[in-house]
Parts: structure tokens; C-alpha cells; sequence
């Protein structure tokens, strides 16, 4: 089963009430030359930002980001790879901070799968980032499922969210519409219901020109235009 461009837009422009209306509603990702300008130590800022949100208001932690900013001295990866538990005690008695201590360790694993990254293919991160395909985002959301601490499920496109990657998200409204289009018929969790997905996107895509993260938006939106 497919989504018809034509009536997806058709519908969203009916809602909002205008054409503008409905693209002043659209996130935009970064460019690839973008993405390979970011540092490494954005990345992991993103990373360990998006592991802290899991399970909060995102609200609660965007708040505090400054914080952990200045706690950690920008993210340096090198710096961060080397923390030990002495160093992350001491952190755990910064009241500024969200105090999880599995969070935080996180951050340490993630730093060092950064220079991982970078060691094998001999190139920064935000290469690697922006060189990967949108055709085949679910392919970057299981390598860092598997390789990277604490980005599987959703931690792994939110993170690619904030890093201005292009990616889809697969929240309740547009797993909703994919189910009402017949393209799954749960919340994808198998290799081939998340392959079906890409699928539908990829499809989605090739007849809009738009990125994964506008159409993920407006697969949303058809369902509540208000979020």
C-alpha cells in the first residue's frame, strides 16, 4: 500500500488554511556540507541530550542543557571518552544537572563509539552522518541501535533529529497514518515492517521532492494538524 502525495498535501493545505501556513509548520534538516562542518562534539552533545529526554518532557531537559554544556566543557569527544567513575561521582553532585548516573556512562560509551566511528573510516563523524542515505535511514537507526549506548527505538532518529539529520520519526500520529494506509499494521518493530516504512517514504519522496522529516511531519499533521 502507498500514500498519495497529491491528497496528503491537498488535505494539509485544506486544514491549515494556506500553503505558507502549512510550510512555516515543516522542520528542515541541515545540508550534507552542513553536517560535515558540525564537530564531533555537537554530535555527542545531541546524543547525550537525546538520551537524557527519553522518558522526560523534553522541555525539562532542553531547559537544563546549558548546564550540561558548561558541566562538560562543550562535549569534547577525546575529554568524555576518558571520563572515569570518580569523575562521573562527581558529576552526579552537580545539582544543576539531571543526576542519572546510567545516563551519564552513557555519555562516556557514546564518545568513545564516536572515535570508533572515525578510527575505522578515517573520516570525522559528521562525515559519516551526512554521507549516509535517506533512502535508508532504518539502516543508520540499527547501527546505532547496536553500536552506539542507549539510541535504540526512537532514541536513535530523535538523536538524528537534533543533530539536523534527515530522518523520519515514528511517533503515535504517523505510525497512525501508516497503519491507515495499509503500510503496517502496528508500530514497525521487524526488520521488514520497518523496511515497508522506508519503503513508503522513499516512495513519498521520489513524487514530492521533500525531505523525511517534512513528510514524517505532515504524515502527523494529517492526523492532528495541531502538533
Amino acid at each position: 500500500m502507498a500514500i498519495a502525495y497529491a491528497w496528503l498535501h491537498g488535505m494539509l493545505v485544506q486544514r491549515f488554511g494556506s500553503e505558507a501556513a502549512l510550510e512555516s509548520a515543516l522542520p528542515q534538516p541541515l545540508s550534507s556540507e552542513a553536517l560535515r562542518q558540525k564537530s564531533s562534539d555537537r554530535y555527542l552533545s545531541a546524543m547525550t541530550q537525546r538520551v537524557f529526554q527519553a522518558g522526560l518532557r523534553h522541555s525539562v531537559v532542553d531547559a537544563r542543557w546549558s548546564a550540561f554544556e558548561a558541566a562538560f566543557e562543550g562535549f569534547h569527544v577525546q575529554a568524555m571518552a576518558q571520563l572515569d567513575a570518580r569523575q562521573i561521582e562527581a558529576h552526579m553532585q552537580n545539582a544543576r544537572l539531571i543526576r542519572d548516573r546510567a545516563k551519564l556512562q552513557s555519555m562516556v560509551k557514546n564518545a568513545r563509539f564516536i572515535l570508533d566511528i572515525e578510527q575505522e573510516r578515517g573520516e570525522p563523524f559528521g562525515q559519516f552522518i551526512a554521507d549516509w542515505p535517506a533512502s535508508d535511514i532504518i539502516g543508520l537507526w540499527q547501527l546505532l541501535a547496536q553500536r552506539a549506548t542507549r539510541l535504540g527505538g526512537r532514541s536513535g532518529a530523535g538523536f538524528l533529529r537534533l543533530a539536523g539529520k534527515d530522518s523520519f520519526l515514528l511517533t503515535s500520529d504517523v505510525v497512525a497514518r501508516l497503519i491507515e494506509a495499509g503500510v503496517v499494521q502496528r508500530t514497525p518493530k521487524t526488520p521488514g515492517e520497518l523496511q515497508a516504512v522506508q519503503d513508503a517514504f522513499n516512495a513519498l519522496h521520489a513524487e514530492s521532492g521533500r525531505s523525511l522529516c517534512e513528510l514524517s511531519a505532515m504524515l502527523a499533521f494529517s492526523i492532528h494538524p495541531e502538533r
